[in-house]
């Protein structure tokens, strides 16, 4: 009984209690997953700078130094290695990208940007969906164990009055037994119910990134069914726009890295063979460096050839996704269509179930019910009031799935 008495304060003595949203900050702010995306997006902001700075003139020192001696008529020809070659050299070098190149390039990481945006923004559902699905199982689990206790004390008061009786001989021994066993058993209910939420309060608890063993009460959750969006602008079909822009890019790349390529150099400094006036080989140069594509063996063609099954690989998932998404939601509103009548019907069975304990209550005072009558109304009352509970939370459940789906 101390045991009992104890749980008993555990976990109903707090306050007000955690409410959904707080459990959802929670999580959002302790995910890793989330802070590995966002950090992803500023190496993405760190890639554009990194481009926007490769346009710009690049400079190097550059030093080649080499001695080739002649020993006994023996070494390389000094028609080529000219005996010896000293240089140290600051050479500017900028390359001219065609503007349409330039711009896909960027494009290209704006694409990325789009593509990990439209990642986070489905992680951030996948993280609601099931940060909410193991609330709704907690808050089921105090709902039973609230209901539970409810009983308990019911059966309680009605152990004080049903002594009494069966002390004057009004209601047999063996009644009381009866009815005690089913006391005792509604206490195991209990206890067995506050177990249960704790294991799931703190399941919870872990999954929001909460390092607390402590066990709150919940609030009930605010859950409104959620309205059709339009699913074209949502999460789930833009990364299939996104994807597609990307091949797009992608050919455009392709394209202009056949085009020919223009870049300009300057270097001045020493460079000398050490054999003629090398006191005077001080100087610089200019030049240009063109590249034109000539033949690629192909290549350019085998690289569309991969971007076009991209494309129908993605159009396929696309038109593939759509059908499941149509066929999830009707199937989730009909379930709770279905639920609601369900539980429209348990509210009035519920009202009987009630109106008769109520009945048994007084005629028990009296000694004008059977003990077998008053713990059948008793179970019944257990039973619908759980399948209650249960669809209760179910239709939060199922809410909360077309909540994922349509927000």
């Amino acid at each position: 009984m101390l045991t009992f008495l104890a749980l008993a304060v555990y976990f109903l003595g707090s306050g007000q209690g955690r409410t959904l949203e707080y459990f959802i900050q929670q999580a959002t702010q302790n995910s890793p997953l989330l802070k590995g995306y966002q950090n992803q997006l500023l190496l993405n902001q760190l890639d554009s700078q990194i481009l926007k700075a490769s346009t710009r003139t690049q400079v190097n020192f550059i030093s080649n130094d080499s001695y080739a001696p002649v020993i006994n008529g023996w070494g390389y020809d000094e028609a080529i290695t000219n005996g010896a070659n000293v240089s140290a050299l600051v050479q500017a070098t900028k390359n001219f990208l065609n503007r349409g190149n330039l711009a896909a390039q960027y494009r290209a990481i704006t694409l990325q940007n789009r593509a990990m945006l439209d990642t986070i923004r489905l992680s951030i559902k996948d993280l609601y969906r099931t940060i909410t699905e193991q609330y709704l199982t907690a808050y089921g689990d105090l709902l039973t164990m609230d209901f539970n206790r409810e009983v308990y004390d019911l059966l309680k008061r009605e152990d004080t009055v049903f002594k009494k009786l069966t002390q004057a001989n009004v209601y047999k021994q063996t009644d009381y037994l009866a009815f005690f066993v089913t006391f005792q058993q509604q206490q195991l209910n209990y206890m067995q119910a506050q177990i249960q939420y704790n294991v799931d309060y703190t399941t919870l608890s872990y999954l929001a990134g909460i390092v607390d063993t402590t066990v709150d009460r919940l609030q009930e959750p605010v859950m409104a069914d959620s309205t059709q969006i339009d699913f074209y602008s949502s999460a789930f079909y833009q990364r299939y726009v996104t994807d597609s822009l990307r091949i797009a890019n992608e050919r455009l790349l392709i394209n202009y890295s056949y085009k020919p390529r223009i870049g300009a150099f300057t270097d001045a400094g020493y460079n000398s063979s050490m054999m003629v006036t090398p006191y005077k080989n001080f100087g610089f140069s200019v030049g240009l460096n063109l590249t034109i594509p000539i033949y690629d063996a192909k290549q350019k063609r085998l690289k569309y050839q991969k971007l076009d099954i991209e494309e129908q690989t993605r159009s396929a998932n696309k038109n593939f996704f759509i059908n499941q998404y149509n066929q999830q939601v009707g199937l989730l509103k009909q379930q709770l269509f279905a639920t609601n009548d369900l539980m429209d019907k348990i509210r009035q069975q519920i009202i009987y179930v009630r109106t008769l304990i109520t009945a048994n209550g007084k005629l028990l005072e009296t000694g004008d019910v059977k003990i077998t009558d008053y713990i059948t109304a008793i179970n019944n009352y257990l039973n619908v009031k759980n399948l209650f509970n249960q669809n209760y939370i179910s239709r939060l459940k199922i809410t909360n799935q077309i909540n994922y789906w349509n927000r």
